[in-house]
């Protein structure tokens, strides 16, 4: 087939006929013709997470308070048995893995337990791209020691406003942090950070070394534990599709366990002893010692289901449709829309490019509105991105070049003027 071909709609369902993981798509909830690119906020409900989130309310409603210890899935270890089938998405041993909190909720616990800011280690380095919540937690944390933000926030300044160079962090690395806390990928441009290059530098300078997941766990393969990262963090509503407002993760490095939990609560607690009901604490002797109040179980439940996909499927397969999604998009859209504005953000290596595309343009806001009137569900980025993810379990190669026909289509007869180019409350 001529390269030309492949810009064809015949080509698109051509792929989807040799596609793999093409039969998981109808394990989820997809609205008759809607395309949902928006993955990468929120993951889409599948059948499965609906049903073990029945199961669990089958649970409570038949056991009451048994449903504690009793049933398929005991509600008191379930943030254990989770994080065991969670830790090979990360490249990490069972016990290395808790679900638990929320992205802020577990930095600030995680932060709390490694930053001592005692003597001349008492910063914290960052980078001037990372997710909002990532900054307000840090600079809470060192307000919490007594120091002032504005000098003891280290942020790498990015040179283009969009990816972060590796050598510019290491630089940074000097005497005076104490720790580092970096995304795994920029949440925007989809740059995968080199973790393990990282954390190698980091260690060699005597720092600890943490990573936000949130854009990588379920879109990325890992192996935490080979790189030797100290920890890491993640929700588990967007690729893993837990659902809004999911129980977030969490992972240590076995050599830190012992640790004391920065900020201690019940189910810090050693199992055994949890119930002794005494006022001194005995920590879990693994990554569940950074637990703190009772998990969120019907926030929970969701993911049982959602993880049987991921663990049946594996990471590396769910990594190899993901770049052949994205990249047959920048072919289209380098073929397709060249001439109308769009600046594709991302990186184009595949090694350093996450699981969704960040295009920009002046009229963006419009633009992701008159998608979403035909029925095409993108993520707008303020002041002028926007982001689409075509998801490995779940969207198609004809998704992908309906879209990108249909932004031709917005471009040429200047359908977006129809909107305001103002981001909505939720964007």
């Amino acid at each position: 087939m001529t390269k030309q071909n492949t810009f064809t709609h015949e080509y698109a369902c051509q792929l989807d006929q040799k596609d793999t993981l093409a039969s998981y798509r109808i394990e989820f909830y997809i609205n008759e013709g809607v395309i949902y690119f928006d993955g990468n906020s929120l993951g889409l409900l599948s059948k499965r997470a609906e049903q073990t989130l029945l199961d669990l309310l089958q649970s409570w409603k038949t056991l009451g308070i048994d449903g504690w210890t009793d049933g398929e899935n005991p509600w008191f270890y379930l943030s254990e048995t989770l994080g065991e089938q969670m830790a090979p998405l990360v490249g990490a041993d069972a016990d290395e893995v808790i679900v638990t909190g929320s992205t802020t909720s577990n930095l600030h616990q995680l932060v709390a337990s490694f930053f001592k800011a005692d003597g001349k280690r008492n910063k914290i380095l960052t980078d001037d791209l990372a997710f909002p919540t990532d900054i307000y937690a840090l600079q809470s944390q060192l307000k919490l020691q007594g120091l002032d933000p504005a000098t003891h926030l280290v942020k790498v300044k990015s040179a283009d406003g969009h990816t972060v160079n590796e050598a510019d962090i290491i630089d940074a690395m000097r005497e005076d942090v104490g720790i580092i806390v970096l995304p795994s990928i920029l949440y925007r441009s989809g740059q995968i950070l080199n973790m393990e290059k990282l954390t190698k530098e980091a260690h060699q300078r005597g720092i600890l070394i943490g990573f936000d997941l949130c854009h990588s766990i379920g879109s990325i393969p890992h192996q935490l534990s080979e790189w030797n990262v100290d920890f890491a963090f993640w929700c588990n509503y967007k690729h893993l599709n837990g659902g809004p407002g999911a129980v977030g993760g969490l992972y240590v490095n076995k050599r830190h366990f012992g640790t004391a939990p920065g900020l201690a609560g019940w189910f810090s607690s050693k199992k055994e002893k949890q119930f002794d009901m005494a006022h001194e604490l005995t920590p879990a002797e693994h990554a569940g010692a950074f637990q703190m109040g009772t998990p969120h179980v019907l926030s929970t439940a969701p993911l049982i289901g959602s993880l049987s996909m991921f663990n049946e499927v594996g990471m590396e397969k769910i990594r190899t449709k993901s770049l052949q999604l994205t990249g047959y998009m920048l072919e289209l859209i380098e073929q397709k829309l060249k001439g109308y504005g769009f600046i594709v953000r991302n990186p184009l290596d595949e090694s350093t490019r996450g699981g969704h595309l960040f295009l920009e343009h002046p009229e963006a806001a419009r633009i992701c509105k008159a998608l979403k009137a035909h029925n095409i569900v993108p993520d707008f980025r303020s002041p002028n991105g926007i982001r689409l993810a075509p998801v490995a379990l779940y969207n198609t190669f004809e998704e992908v070049w309906l879209t990108v026909e249909k932004l031709k289509q917005i471009m040429d007869d200047e359908e977006y003027k129809k909107f305001e180019n103002k981001r909505g409350v939720v964007a």
